[in-house]
């Protein structure tokens, strides 16, 4: 069975352009795509420049994706930023991960067990939403520290889990080097999506292990999806085997 994942770091709703707040725009392009499941990244909470927004709330109802997960990053005198998820179907196991590196700058993963259903049919599927720093040494030890995670480490080796998020993954590396050895495989080709109105980096990805194929992956590039943040979004469509659980 076939479903939709869409990751996306949305610049807290600001224009990578125009610089504006226009958090309309990111409901727009999230509601053209239709995701199942949303992996967003700099989701703000109360921010002034925001409109003082609880944005995953926001989205999560002009959406009609009930369910969601929420993890703060970054938290200031008034307001803050962080990952979520968004999803069709009910989360549960909700857990943060702190991947900070000593004094950089704060970053974390958010995971979670969705129950994705079809029908009579239904499996869980893990979802983890990223957001990885910007040295290489960093980004590097940051997914070794998730992998290792308890209970993530754990998990067998056909449980579904897809894998998403702004892995600042400047040249594409990070996958060959730590996450296929790991199992996962990329959900498409290596896709440029920073800066959003001329990419040129592959800073985004999405990638899957387990009872998951992907069936392409892609940056959709329109007026809109150049304008609504700094990042363009990432399109993976996902078949889910329903004969094990």
């Amino acid at each position: 069975m076939r479903f939709r994942v869409v990751s996306w770091n949305i610049h807290k709703g600001i224009g990578g352009v125009d610089r504006l707040y226009r958090i309309e725009r990111v409901v727009q392009v999230l509601h053209s795509l239709n995701p199942d499941i949303a992996l967003l990244q700099e989701v703000t909470e109360g921010m002034p420049r925001s409109s003082y927004h609880a944005q995953a709330e926001l989205l999560s109802e002009a959406l009609g994706m009930p369910h969601v997960a929420y993890g703060p990053e970054h938290r200031f005198r008034i307001g803050g930023y962080g990952n979520a998820i968004l999803s069709r179907w009910p989360l549960s196991n909700v857990h943060h991960v702190d991947l900070t590196i000593g004094t950089r700058k704060k970053r974390g993963a958010l995971k979670a067990r969705s129950r994705v259903r079809f029908g009579s049919h239904s499996r869980t599927v893990v979802v983890v939403n990223m957001h990885l720093g910007l040295a290489g040494s960093e980004r590097a030890l940051q997914l070794d520290r998730f992998l290792s995670y308890h209970p993530f480490e754990r998990l067998h080796h056909r449980t579904p889990i897809v894998l998403g998020g702004d892995l600042n993954d400047l040249w594409g590396s990070l996958g060959p080097r730590i996450l296929t050895p790991a199992g996962f495989s990329r959900a498409g080709g290596l896709a440029s999506t920073f800066p959003a109105a001329l990419p040129f980096r592959p800073l985004d990805a999405i990638f899957v292990r387990g009872d998951l194929k992907a069936h392409g992956c892609h940056p959709p590039r329109t007026v809109l999806t150049r304008q609504a943040s700094d990042h363009l979004p990432l399109v993976a469509d996902l078949d889910l085997r329903f004969d094990a659980d």
